[in-house]
C-alpha cells in the first residue's frame, strides 16, 4: 500500500520542517510571527523588535512541546526580529548573540543597554531574518 500518508511518514523530519516553513512564509497563512516548539521541553520565549532607534523586548510566552505560539499577530514590518528561548530550568534553546534585556515576570522593556543597572537580566537573543516576508515561523528543534 503506497498512499499519501505512507509517503509523508517516509520523509525525513528536516524535509517536513522545510515544507512547513515554505507554507508559512508564502503569504497563504495569516500574516504573523510564530514559534513552534519541536523540542522535548516547555520553552519560555521573549521577543525583541526595533521600535524606531530603540529595541523593545517583550515576554513571556510559554510554549509546550509540539505546540506553536503567535508572537506577533499582525503582518511583519521589519526584516529582523530577535528571540530568546529557554527551558523552564533556564537553559537556552536558541544560541543567540545579540545582547538585550529580560525580566523574571511578564515584561515590556524599552532599550537594550545597561540591563543589570536598570534592574533587568542580560540575555542573548537569536536573530531571525524574515527576508521581508509578511509572515514567518521559527522552529525550535531538540538540542543534540
Amino acid at each position: 500500500m503506497n498512499d499519501d500518508s505512507e509517503t509523508w511518514r517516509k520523509l525525513p523530519h528536516l524535509a517536513v520542517a522545510a515544507a512547513l516553513l515554505s507554507l508559512t512564509t508564502t503569504g497563504t497563512a495569516e500574516a504573523e510571527l510564530s514559534l513552534c516548539n519541536q523540542s522535548f521541553d516547555v520553552l519560555n520565549i521573549a521577543l525583541a523588535e526595533a521600535d524606531g532607534a530603540e529595541f523593545v523586548t517583550r515576554g513571556w510566552w510559554r510554549v509546550a512541546p509540539n505546540q506553536c505560539a503567535t508572537l506577533r499577530p499582525e503582518p511583519l514590518q521589519a526584516r529582523y526580529y530577535y528571540i530568546f528561548a529557554a527551558d523552564v530550568f533556564g537553559n537556552e534553546a536558541l544560541p543567540g548573540s545579540t545582547p538585550m534585556c529580560i525580566a523574571t515576570g511578564k515584561f515590556v522593556i524599552e532599550g537594550q543597554q545597561d540591563c543589570l543597572i536598570r534592574g533587568y537580566l542580560d540575555a542573548r537573543y537569536y536573530e531571525i531574518d524574515t527576508q521581508q516576508q509578511d509572515s514567518w515561523t521559527v522552529f525550535v528543534a531538540p538540542r543534540p
